[in-house]
Order: C-alpha cells, then structure tokens, then sequence
C-alpha cells in the first residue's frame, strides 16, 4: 500500500511538472489553478507538492537545466566551431524547453536560480568560446567572458522570437551563434556544408 501511494505521488507530480510546462509555455503567467487543472488535479493535491507557485516554477528551471546542461557535456568535438554549431543544434532540438526556460529567464524573480541551474551550461560555453579564440578559429576582439554572454544572449533573443516549428530555424539559429563568434557567412556555409550531421536531429 505505501509502495502504491508513493508511486502515486511521483506519477502526480511528474502530471503537474508536464501540465506546468506546456501551460506555462502558452502564458507565463498562468494561476496554479490554471495549472493543477491541466494536470488533471485539485489545487490542494498541488500545493502537497509545491509550497507556491514559485517553487513549481523553480523546479521547473532545475530540470529544464539539467537537460540543457547534459546537451553540453555531449558535444565533444575537437573542432571549436563545429562543437559551438553542434551545440547550438542540439539546444535547438529542445526547442520548445529552450523557449520555456528562455521565457523565466526574463522572470526577474528567478533570474539567479535560472543563472545558478544554468552554469554546467554557461561554463561549457566559455571554455568553448576561450578554445576557439586560442586556436584563431573565433574574434579575439572582445575578451571570451564578454563574447560568451553576447552569444548567449542573442542565441536566447533568436530561440524566444522564431519559430521552432519552421525547418530552417536549426539553421537559423548556427548561422547567427556562428556569426556572433566571428564566422563569416561563407566560412559558416562551407562548414555547414561539410558537416551537415550538425544540424540533423539524432535518431
């Protein structure tokens, strides 16, 4: 009986987690009414789980992270632009978990907890920006902690503003990262080109 109610309790939870996602994703806004309704559950069964809806939200960014965050340690090309491609592909893919998170991220409630949950991510990012600006591959124009965050920032503008749905929107979003590193757009087609796994979506 008590391996049942647990069970119970997870399958509620990871409900309410799911129904969070997908309304929160339509409006970011939307009242634990709203989404204890989606998930099928009374608002007491909610708050069982969650003391208010800033800890759903937390929660929410944690696992979200925690994908993003994986996405990072997996690309491990030895190539920095290649790697930064494959990378920007790969959050793409989590496209709509991207858009999600991109949405909170704006939230300046949970800006910090977004930041923290987020660093596996970010450090990738910088170590990955320093090693292309070593080897000449990125713009050594600007200092790499200062080139990783504008990529960051317009790679979150691109994710929030287009279209996940659209077929080129992969594309999109490597040309502009690529761009923003200091690629040219025939350096950015040639690597595309070569490479074109980059931005196909794993089987």
């Amino acid at each position: 009986m008590t391996r049942s109610l647990r069970s119970d309790a997870l399958a509620n939870r990871a409900g309410i987690l799911d129904a969070a996602r997908s309304t929160l994703a339509l409006d970011p806004h939307a009242s634990v009414d709203v989404i204890a309704r989606s998930a099928g559950l009374s608002r007491r069964t909610l708050y069982g789980h969650f003391g208010d809806r800033d800890a759903l939200i937390r929660e929410l960014i944690s696992t979200g992270a925690q994908r993003f965050n994986a996405i990072a340690e997996s690309v491990a090309d030895a190539d920095a632009c290649i790697a930064l491609a494959r990378l920007t592909a790969r959050l793409w893919q989590e496209a709509a978990h991207v858009q999600f998170a991109a949405a909170l991220a704006l939230d300046e409630a949970h800006v910090e907890h977004t930041a923290a949950a987020l660093a596996p991510l970010r450090r990738a990012v910088a170590q990955l920006v320093q090693r292309g600006q070593d080897d000449g591959s990125f713009r050594t124009d600007m200092a790499a902690p200062t080139l990783s965050r504008l990529i960051e920032e317009v790679a979150r503008t691109v994710v929030a503003r287009t279209d996940a749905s659209s077929v080129r929107a992969a594309s999109l979003a490597v040309r502009t990262v690529l761009s923003i590193a200091g690629l040219s757009w025939r350096e950015t087609d040639s690597l595309l080109t070569a490479h074109p796994d980059v931005t196909e979506t794993p089987a």
